[in-house]
């Protein structure tokens, strides 16, 4: 069967997917409604919010969903979604949290630092996904088979990264930021894991391959919207990936594996580096610190 054909009954779940104005998040959204999930789409442009819900509810009529507005470059910015999602779920009288995509992504052809004083590419691809997971925490932990869904990339292969200089690198290269920030969720994703055995909820990282998707044209100059124009010609339409988040999502073999990152609705072995316990452990102590979180 399909991928896009395999047909889940999530009435009654509750789904939280950042990043989904556009691409693969507004796809995941797209087909969460479809499954009859609750979702609560995040981006950081209110006119854009809305015309990413008014697309859905041309495809799905009967969609419940709703969008949030939050900058997730900004540590006060992810603490105020995490508070706008529980208040989100008190109106929906809402018993917890089901699904967490984290999705929102940047990619920054120039070293900048946010108002936490963290270099932009690794705040919004792996602080803010490790910020509010932990905030969500105890909504997830209320739902049976509650799952943390992070999106990382194939680009982590061949990538090694100084937890230390996690804050900044010495030297910067677009590219390799971006590539140290998806190896970071793998290794985020595999701690949670370690941390939350036979707990509730399960992380997940997404590999969603070569993407057909906008995120090289954002804020980057003529140098790297030529070279992101070049990959972007060659990538799957956003609606695969987003089948594979909506396999790991919903489907009961996902969790009956015991595999961390996924790709095309299957297990996939990660690199070395992403398969290091004590880096990964190094890097949550490091991600911790940053986020001003005690443990």
């Amino acid at each position: 069967m399909n991928l896009m054909e395999q047909k889940y009954d999530l009435s009654g779940k509750i789904v939280v997917v950042t990043g989904a104005t556009s691409g693969i998040g507004w796809h995941s959204a797209l087909e969460f409604c479809r499954c009859g999930a609750s979702v609560i789409g995040v981006g950081r442009n209110e006119d854009r919010c809305t015309h990413a819900r008014a697309k859905i509810l041309a495809q799905v009529p009967e969609a419940k969903i709703e969008y949030l507005v939050a900058d997730l470059v900004s540590q006060r910015e992810v603490r105020r979604l995490a508070e706008e999602i529980k208040k989100a779920l008190q109106r929906q009288q809402a018993p917890g949290l089901d699904v967490l995509v984290n999705n929102a992504g940047t990619f920054v052809d120039r070293l900048t630092l946010t108002e936490d004083g963290i270099e932009k590419t690794v705040a919004v691809n792996h602080m803010a996904p490790f910020l509010l997971t932990q905030l969500l925490l105890p909504e997830m932990a209320a739902r049976p088979d509650s799952r943390v869904i992070t999106i990382s990339s194939g680009s982590h292969y061949h990538t090694w990264l100084n937890p230390k200089r996690l804050r900044s690198p010495l030297l910067y290269n677009s590219l390799w930021a971006y590539k140290v920030s998806k190896l970071a969720n793998v290794l985020f994703s595999a701690e949670f894991n370690r941390r939350h055995t036979g707990e509730s909820p399960r992380a997940f990282a997404v590999d969603p391959g070569l993407v057909n998707t906008n995120i090289g044209f954002k804020g980057t100059g003529a140098l790297a919207r030529f070279v992101w124009r070049q990959r972007q010609k060659a990538g799957v339409d956003p609606s695969i990936p987003a089948s594979t988040i909506l396999f790991v999502a919903a489907d009961p073999a996902a969790l009956q594996s015991k595999a961390v990152y996924w790709y095309l609705s299957a297990p996939r072995q990660p690199s070395r580096a992403a398969s290091n316990p004590q880096l990964a452990t190094a890097v949550w102590q490091e991600s911790a610190r940053l986020c001003h979180l005690e443990k």
